[in-house]
C-alpha cells in the first residue's frame, strides 16, 4: 500500500479550496477550527469506545475517521503534518520511559 497521511493531508487541502455546499472538509473548514475540534473529539471517543468494544472493523473505519478529522484541525490552524511528524522523531531518541524519568527531576 502506498497511500500515506500526506496524501490525505494533499488531498484534504484541495478539498478545503472547494465550496462548503460541495465537500465536507471545505464545510468544516468554513466553520472554523472550533468545529473542526469538536468533530475531532466526537471521532476520538468513538475509536475509543470501538477499541473498548474489540470491535476490529469499527476501530479502523473510525480509526479512519480520526486522522481525517486530525487532519483537518492541523489545516484549520495552519500546522503541518511535517511538523508534526517532526516532533514525533525528535520524541523518539530516547524511550518514552527515560524522557517521563527525565522530565520528573
Amino acid at each position: 500500500m502506498s497511500f500515506s497521511l500526506a496524501d490525505l493531508e494533499a488531498i484534504i487541502a484541495e478539498r478545503a479550496k472547494a465550496s462548503p455546499e460541495e465537500s465536507w472538509t471545505a464545510k468544516l473548514i468554513a466553520a472554523g477550527p472550533e468545529r473542526a475540534a469538536k468533530k475531532l473529539g466526537e471521532e476520538a471517543v468513538e475509536a475509543v469506545i470501538a477499541a473498548v468494544k474489540g470491535d476490529r472493523d469499527e476501530l479502523i473505519a473510525e480509526s479512519a475517521d480520526l486522522l481525517y478529522h486530525l487532519l483537518v484541525v492541523l489545516l484549520s490552524r495552519d500546522v503541518a503534518l511535517r511538523d508534526v511528524l517532526s516532533q514525533l522523531e525528535a520524541r523518539t531518541v530516547r524511550s518514552g520511559l527515560a524522557e517521563k524519568a527525565a522530565r520528573s527531576r
